[in-house]
């Protein structure tokens, strides 16, 4: 096994796939990496796993949902506030500060607040990921 380069983890992310593996990721270009990821790893299905680093300057946009799996938040810089949609329609909030994480349990509809800055590790079961404006 040839040991790999040093990436950054916000260029390139990694898939944990079946087997215990790790592949480096074509650099990130955009929402249409996402179908290229899929062609790539969609053969590892709910037990595939999208490592990635994204950094933010304001509110997100979006609500976002993985049915197949829990997704881990890592906030790495700054601060964020998680929000999760739970099935019974209760929001839960949850702050995070550097060095915090939280799980959004699978089928959890989740967006997030950016107060200032944040940067954040996401550990994603993406397989059927669905996301719907906020």
């Amino acid at each position: 096994m040839t040991p790999s380069a040093a990436l950054k983890l916000a260029d390139n992310f990694v898939h944990l796939g079946l087997g215990a593996s790790a592949v480096s990721q074509p650099p990130f270009t955009g929402l249409d990496w996402y179908e290229g990821y899929g062609a790539r790893h969609g053969g590892d299905g709910a037990e595939g796993r999208l490592v990635s680093q994204y950094e933010f300057t304001t509110n997100w946009d979006v609500w976002e949902m993985h049915p197949v799996g829990a997704e881990v938040v890592i906030c790495t810089a700054g601060a964020m506030t998680l929000l999760q949609e739970m099935p019974d329609g209760e929001t839960v909030t949850t702050p995070l500060v550097t060095g915090e994480y939280a799980i959004n349990p699978p089928a959890v509809w989740h967006t997030a607040d950016v107060p200032e800055r944040a940067t954040a590790i996401f550990i994603t079961a993406g397989e059927g990921t669905e996301h719907r404006p906020r």
